[in-house]
């Protein structure tokens, strides 16, 4: 039998492009397994950024109130099984397995992409764990989706910016429309963009269902202390969180449509989420490490509002590698005043990755001085540990600009910790 891992990487291989947006194929398969509702009620999240961050609190809280929830999301940090979550607990490799076999005898001659035969071995695992509330992350976009073969009962778009454009469309508008393809007639949504495109608007109207807007129909206020929370006649006080209030705020509102939310502690469980590489702050060899998945210019201005407001005595210093697909100048700039060195580095094993003379383009893009900048570009790990012999105990090193860069750090903390994460986590 295949282990996971032989999995993975027979799935890498499985189809000529990583990414084919099209629901034909894959609702062909579905339809073959019978998954295409693989729970009661189905909740949809799309959009650029905080997607993650509102899965996250809709399971955490559907956790507290003893309601059984599966949970879809991606990418994952250093295991495949963060992806596919029942009950809170990434689901066993053996169970995963078990799904891909599935997949794999019900799929005949359809050729489907990594993600496709991922997100149908996760629903088909829902259905047959008999869960209550599905919460589907969407992949990329939302109307082609492999995770839009399903019908949700509450669709959410968290944000939309600039991001995936060659996929896309090259403005917020067609954006906005490309993601509003999670929407059906009659069915609640939820938008937590606070200045959400025409397409998302209109969207919204012609479909008929109940729209919630944030500062609309429900509104956070988030401070130093906290947020307040409101909709309607319900009113909660939110912890300091170090995640985004307005996807949080998307997230209760949801589970308050559905009647869902529990009826006590949600302050409790809201302040124990940490999701990792979200303003992640980890204390490691005596150094203070701040850890960011960010990867367009939306994100890397929420990670610049947090540095505003987390300042340090000594000096920040960035070790940044991108995709090279990403519009690196517009990645950096947001954080050019708030960067005292840049350390852009490379992660030679993945072959989307940026090299040295686009990275170094993107800072000068970014307006960022030459002498701000060590351009050596050596790899990840190898910056890793010279920047760990060099800056001092009062400086912080920023790691961010993707998955993958966070996921290098991670691995090398929890390999120096006989497989566990033994850096300290700061509040």
């Amino acid at each position: 039998m295949l282990s996971l891992q032989d999995w993975l990487s027979r799935l890498e291989r499985l189809h000529p492009t990583e990414i084919e947006l099209g629901l034909e194929r894959v609702s062909r398969v579905a339809r073959a397994l019978g998954v295409q509702k693989p729970a009661p009620t189905v909740i949809t999240v799309a959009g650029t950024n905080g997607k993650g961050t509102c899965v996250a609190v809709m399971e955490a809280l559907l956790c507290s109130a003893g309601r059984s929830v599966g949970a879809y999301s991606s990418p994952h940090l250093l295991r495949f099984n963060e992806r596919v979550r029942i009950n809170g607990r990434a689901v066993p490799d053996k169970d995963l397995v078990r799904a891909f076999e599935v997949v794999e005898a019900a799929r005949g001659e359809t050729s489907l992409t990594y993600f496709e035969f991922t997100t149908l071995a996760a629903l088909w695992l829902y259905q047959r764990a008999g869960i209550e509330f599905a919460l589907l992350e969407v992949g990329l976009g939302g109307r082609l989706d492999a995770v839009n073969l399903v019908d949700t009962d509450l669709a959410i778009i968290t944000s939309v910016a600039m991001d995936h454009e060659d996929w896309l469309g090259s403005d917020r508008e067609m954006i906005g429309s490309e993601k509003a393809g999670i929407l059906r007639p009659g069915i609640p949504f939820v938008c937590a963009d606070r200045a959400p495109p025409r397409s998302v608007v209109s969207a919204a109207e012609n479909l008929a269902g109940f729209s919630y807007f944030i500062d609309r129909d429900f509104t956070v206020a988030a401070g130093s202390g906290g947020g307040l929370y409101r909709f309607g006649a319900l009113t909660l006080t939110i912890p300091p969180i170090n995640l985004s209030y307005a996807s949080t705020a998307a997230a209760i509102t949801a589970l308050a449509l559905l009647n869902a939310l529990p009826q006590q502690g949600i302050g409790v469980v809201l302040s124990r989420i940490a999701l990792p590489g979200r303003c992640q702050q980890v204390q490691w060899r005596e150094r203070t490490l701040l850890l960011d998945v960010g990867h367009n210019p939306a994100a890397a201005a929420h990670l610049a509002r947090w540095l505003e407001s987390h300042r340090v005595t000594g000096e920040t210093h960035a070790l940044v590698a991108a995709m090279a697909d990403k519009n690196l100048g517009g990645l950096f700039a947001p954080l050019a005043l708030l960067v005292d060195r840049w350390h852009p580095a490379l992660l030679p094993d993945n072959i989307r990755a940026a090299g040295a003379g686009a990275l170094c383009s993107g800072l000068r893009a970014a307006g960022i001085e030459v002498t701000k900048v060590d351009s050596r570009c050596p790899t990840v790990a190898t910056g890793l540990q010279q920047l760990l012999l060099t800056i001092g105990p009062q400086d912080r090193l920023l790691v961010f600009g993707s998955f993958f860069t966070v996921a290098e750090v991670l691995q090398q903390i929890r390999d120096e910790g006989n497989g566990e994460l033994r850096g300290q986590v700061l509040p």
